[in-house]
C-alpha cells in the first residue's frame, strides 16, 4: 500500500472548516478518518466542517464523554468518535468500536492515536498542528492518505 501525503495550511478558523467540508465531500462509505493533534488545535471544529461536508445540519459537539456520537441526516452515516478518555484500546473493543470503523458509514476519529492498533490499514490520517510564530489561527494541516 503507498501513501500520499499533502501539507495545507489554513489561517483562520472557517478555512478549516471549509477544508473539512471539501474532505467530507469526497468520502465514501467504510471510510475512516482519524484526527491527531494537541488540545486546542481545532480537531472538534475540523469534525464540523466534515459534517457540514455530508450533509449535517445539526450542530456537532466533541463526544469526548460519550465516546461516540452517531448521525444519521447526511448522504452517508457519520460516527464522530473521540477515544482520548479512553484508557487502552480494549476499552474501544468493549463499546463495539470495530462495528463503526467496518460499517457502511464514514468513522471521523478524534484522538486516534489512542487507538492506533484498531485503525484499519486503509484509512486517512489528519494531523493538525499550530504554529503560534505564524498567527493565532494558524494551522498546518497534513494529510497522509493510506487508501
Amino acid at each position: 500500500m503507498c501513501m500520499i501525503e499533502k501539507v495545507m495550511e489554513s489561517r483562520s478558523p472557517e478555512e478549516t472548516v471549509q477544508l473539512a467540508t471539501t474532505i467530507a465531500e469526497e468520502t465514501k462509505p467504510g471510510d475512516v478518518v482519524t484526527l491527531i493533534g494537541d488540545l486546542g488545535v481545532g480537531k472538534t471544529q475540523f469534525a464540523s466542517g466534515f459534517a457540514k461536508g455530508l450533509g449535517i445540519t445539526e450542530p456537532i459537539a466533541s463526544p469526548t464523554f460519550t465516546v461516540v456520537c452517531e448521525y444519521q441526516e447526511g448522504r452517508l452515516p457519520f460516527y464522530h468518535m473521540d477515544t482520548y478518555r479512553l484508557e487502552d484500546p480494549e476499552e474501544a473493543e468493549v463499546i463495539g468500536v470495530d462495528e463503526y470503523l467496518y460499517g457502511d458509514g464514514v468513522c471521523l476519529i478524534e484522538w486516534a492515536d489512542q487507538i492506533e492498533e484498531l485503525i484499519p490499514e486503509k484509512h486517512l490520517r489528519i494531523e493538525i498542528e499550530k504554529d503560534l510564530e505564524k498567527g493565532f489561527d494558524y494551522r498546518k494541516i497534513t494529510l497522509k492518505d493510506y487508501r
